[in-house]
């Protein structure tokens, strides 16, 4: 690396704290603005990446469209991240009209200049989600990785979002969107806060425990409803709706009775099903292939269910950048591999 490198790296670093610093101390976001220049070289910790290609817009984009996605942003994720993001840009064919929104516990610098060296023409913003507001509302789950204040963050989408965010797709880091994103976004949702795939064929029961269908009041929450599940990861949102709504509260209050009656076992999945299962807007199962990193103890392999595909999700304790390292992969974490920019330090696991 040159003299010249070393020097523009450590400006580009000086400057981003410097952005931090000058940073209302009220405020709960910050926006990353694209940087068309050299970036630094992420610190060891964080994994290096290869850099995309330069997704465009086809001619027949509206100059209008903006789509707006929202994911969490964590280093132990990063990779999954990073992989979702290509996925997204490779399968529209306006990438350049789709802007992320990142929520972070705390932005970390490497990370951020990781995601601007592997994707120079990124629109992309970070807000910080204050773990605070949930950490004392968290109730123990059958999986620690569950039980982390950042897997509660789509709770608060609504208020962390600035007001120009009308709709928003919510997505978890592992998944692979493999069909235009676009089509997701355009889904009618007929006036509901939310729209998911539905499963209505899963056994609705098994969310929640006895002590909760014990109890005639609490069991009568269903009254009038015909509830199914739905994977939280994948997420249409009508933001301000879901703002002037209160849905935020009333997911609170549910955690609330969890952490006093302990009526379910399941991270922030069960609070959602309560206030919603049953309202949503359902979108085609192709828009949620779910349960491909297994259940959440063992993680064992699963396979594809029938019929067509628009999204790869590695719900579940198995990620594929974990069994792919391990050399201990499932057959669906091949699928998932073309969209790896790790880069590895070993060259016998790049592809």
């Amino acid at each position: 690396m040159t003299t010249t490198s070393i020097r523009r790296g450590v400006i580009i670093v000086l400057s981003s704290l410097l952005l931090l610093l000058l940073l209302p101390s009220a405020s709960s976001s910050f926006r990353v603005d694209v940087i068309r220049r050299p970036t630094p070289t992420p610190s060891s910790a964080t994994p290096a990446f290869r850099e995309a290609p330069a997704f465009r817009n086809g001619d027949d984009c509206p100059a209008s469209l903006r789509v707006d996605v929202a994911m969490t942003l964590d280093a132990n994720y990063l990779r999954g991240t990073m992989a979702a993001v290509l996925s997204m840009l490779q399968h529209t064919s306006c990438p350049e009209s789709v802007t992320f929104h990142f929520l972070a516990a705390r932005p970390e610098l490497d990370v951020l200049a990781a995601i601007r060296a592997a994707f120079p023409y990124l629109d992309f913003r970070v807000y910080r989600f204050d773990s605070a507001r949930v950490r004392g509302r968290i109730s123990r789950s059958i999986r620690h990785a569950l039980d982390q204040p950042l897997n509660y963050a789509r709770i608060y989408l609504a208020h962390i979002l600035p007001a120009d965010v009308r709709r928003v797709i919510y997505l978890d880091s592992d998944v692979i969107v493999v069909d235009d994103i676009r089509r997701l976004w355009q889904v009618d949702l007929e006036g509901r806060v939310v729209a998911a795939p539905e499963y209505c064929h899963a056994n609705f029961t098994k969310y929640f425990t006895d002590n909760f269908w014990a109890d005639r009041e609490l069991a009568g929450t269903f009254r009038g409803r015909r509830p199914c599940y739905f994977n939280t990861g994948v997420m249409v949102m009508e933001v301000e709706l879901w703002r002037t709504g209160g849905y935020t509260e009333m997911v609170e209050q549910w955690m609330g009775v969890q952490k006093q009656r302990r009526i379910y076992q399941l991270g922030s999945l069960p609070p959602f099903l309560l206030v919603l299962a049953g309202k949503i807007k359902a979108v085609d199962h192709r828009w949620n292939q779910h349960g491909l990193g297994g259940d959440n103890l063992e993680g064992k392999c699963r396979s594809l269910h029938p019929g067509p595909i628009s999204l790869l999700h590695w719900s579940g304790k198995g990620k594929p950048w974990l069994r792919l390292d391990s050399r201990k992969p499932c057959a669906v974490d091949y699928l998932w591999a073309p969209y790896d920019l790790y880069r590895s330090s070993s060259p016998a696991l790049e592809g």
